[in-house]
């Protein structure tokens, strides 16, 4: 008995299998492909003088039947789950596409700057603080202007950069940051969320998602909070 393991085992081991296809540096997964030639390598090795019952022959196919239906019920699961992955980003795209010309206010604390006009951007406290300063950078990290006295209530709030730096200079047109530093009356920091404001001028489809054009600067769909016609 134990010589037919062994040679069962060798010829598996070399023969091309559905396990071996499946290896891609995970564990090896055993197909009806495995699971049949086990079965057919049983009987051609069984012990003539004890030979296979047919009760035991055919609880073995009902076994095959079963992983055969087992793997076909994975593959049409999988093709479903992408059917309808595709559906609803073909959705997700024609929708975005009717948001252009709208207002929307998005999750982020980077934002575009015409060189003109004042730019609209906002926060939410957790909770009211007593203090609220607001830095804004460039896009070489240095401190353009610092924004005392900024709104400190609690939830959503918004205030104007009116596009000057600390010397009452007009700032360029290009990329900025903003930072809120906030504390309470104690003097405990609180945790403030930046968002922007803006207007979707055009829809981008990238492989990794749609994005939104807002003022120039690209936002991913997941990072719009707002959407709001004025």
């Amino acid at each position: 008995m134990a010589t037919q393991v062994q040679t069962i085992s060798s010829a598996l081991s070399s023969a091309p299998s559905s396990a071996t296809a499946a290896q891609s540096g995970s564990t090896p997964v055993l197909g009806e492909d495995d699971f049949l030639k086990l079965l057919t390598m049983q009987m051609q090795y069984q012990d003539p003088m004890n030979p296979m019952s047919g009760t035991e022959f055919a609880s073995q196919l009902a076994q095959f039947s079963s992983v055969e239906q087992l793997t076909n019920i994975n593959t049409e699961l999988g093709q479903s789950i992408t059917a309808n992955s595709v559906l609803t980003q073909s959705i997700n795209n024609d929708l975005a596409a009717t948001f252009i010309g709208k207002d929307v206010r998005a999750t982020t604390n980077s934002f575009q700057y015409s060189g003109t006009g004042a730019a609209k951007l906002g926060y939410n406290l957790p909770s009211a603080a007593d203090t609220v300063t607001v830095s804004i950078t460039d896009s070489a990290g240095n401190v353009v202007k610092t924004i005392q006295g900024a709104p400190t209530g609690n939830g959503d709030q918004s205030f104007a950069w009116d596009g000057t730096d600390n010397s009452g200079n007009q700032a360029g047109a290009g990329t900025y940051k903003f930072s809120v530093q906030a504390t309470d009356s104690s003097g405990a920091s609180i945790t403030p969320s930046p968002f922007i404001y803006g207007t979707v001028s055009g829809v981008r489809f990238k492989s990794d998602g749609t994005v939104f054009v807002v003022d120039g600067m690209e936002v991913p769909l997941s990072d719009i909070l707002e959407i709001s016609q004025e």
